[in-house]
């Protein structure tokens, strides 16, 4: 049986790259795209200009700013954002129907099916990010595996700019030397503890005696162990109807304050009515609502 051959492609900076995209002046600078900084905003984006400083998404703008004062700061055109991310998934369709949307600015593509057609996956892979650069200006970061973990995996070894192709032959020798963190289900507080055992990296995750992480990682300790090996089983999903779309943000240190949450929180109501309109939501939602009334 031949080999699942999975294409992740995570554009980079996205919504920073379209606005230096949209005005070249802006290119090379630093640009963070977010809420006011006066209103206690935060970034959506960073160019990598900006990220030098420090500066990340879910970060209040007003240290963003701090950290880099000579930043242009832009307000999130989500419009704009969802028109390219249709042009670049139009890219995607040419090669293969089995697309999987995680956002706005990556997916997963299984292309198993088309090699034969196209060619090795890795050819496919260079020439959908020939193609977004060429055609649309902007650059896209490439992972090529077996299977997603892999691929979303090497997608973020090399960026910006990146193409990384996991293999069975370096499979093991790539994953080993990474930090735990890496590894799907192991959040900060996991992260922690296991470090207070002195497991750091994906190898030592991985040669610990089994009964020592389920005092950890409990349920999921045969998960994260098969996550570590590389194993993978979960498909590529194109075709399943979605039963709800959401947004979400990661913050890389708790946030209680009020205005910031709420400035987050609007942003990810404009992303997720944009995708709703995007996928025809809005008809479905009032023709659902109007037979519920009918009922």
């Amino acid at each position: 049986m031949a080999q699942n051959r999975i294409i992740h492609v995570d554009m980079d900076a996205f919504y920073a790259s379209v606005e230096q995209l949209d005005n070249p002046d802006l290119v090379g600078k630093a640009v963070i795209v977010g809420g006011d900084p006066k209103q206690r905003g935060v970034v959506s984006a960073a160019s990598y200009e900006a990220r030098k400083f420090g500066v990340h998404s879910a970060m209040p703008m007003s240290r963003a700013v701090r950290l880099c004062p000579d930043a242009i700061i832009l307000p999130v055109r989500m419009k704009r954002y969802v028109e390219l991310s249709k042009q670049i998934h139009a890219i995607f369709q040419q090669f293969t129907p089995q697309i999987e949307p995680i956002s706005l600015d990556e997916a997963f593509l299984d292309v198993t099916g088309s090699l034969q057609l196209f060619g090795r996956a890795e050819k496919i892979g260079r020439v959908i990010k020939d193609q977004i650069r060429e055609k649309l200006g902007l650059v896209a970061s490439v992972g090529i595996a077996a299977n997603k973990f892999l691929a979303k995996l090497a997608s973020d070894l090399d960026k910006p700019d990146g193409f990384v192709v996991i293999t069975e032959k370096n499979r093991q020798q790539t994953l080993d030397p990474l930090p735990v963190s890496k590894i799907w289900g192991v959040g900060k507080v996991t992260e922690k503890t296991l470090k207070s055992k002195g497991i750091n990296t994906i190898k030592q995750l991985r040669e610990t005696p089994p009964e020592i992480l389920r005092s950890i990682l409990g349920d999921q300790t045969p998960y994260i162990l098969r996550l570590a090996r590389g194993v993978d089983n979960r498909e590529v999903e194109s075709s399943r109807e979605a039963k709800s779309i959401s947004s979400e943000q990661t913050f890389a240190t708790d946030i209680a304050d009020k205005d910031i949450l709420i400035d987050v929180l609007l942003n990810q109501v404009e992303d997720v009515a944009q995708r709703l309109r995007l996928n025809d939501w809005t008809k479905r939602l009032r023709r659902i609502t109007t037979l519920r009334y009918a009922a």
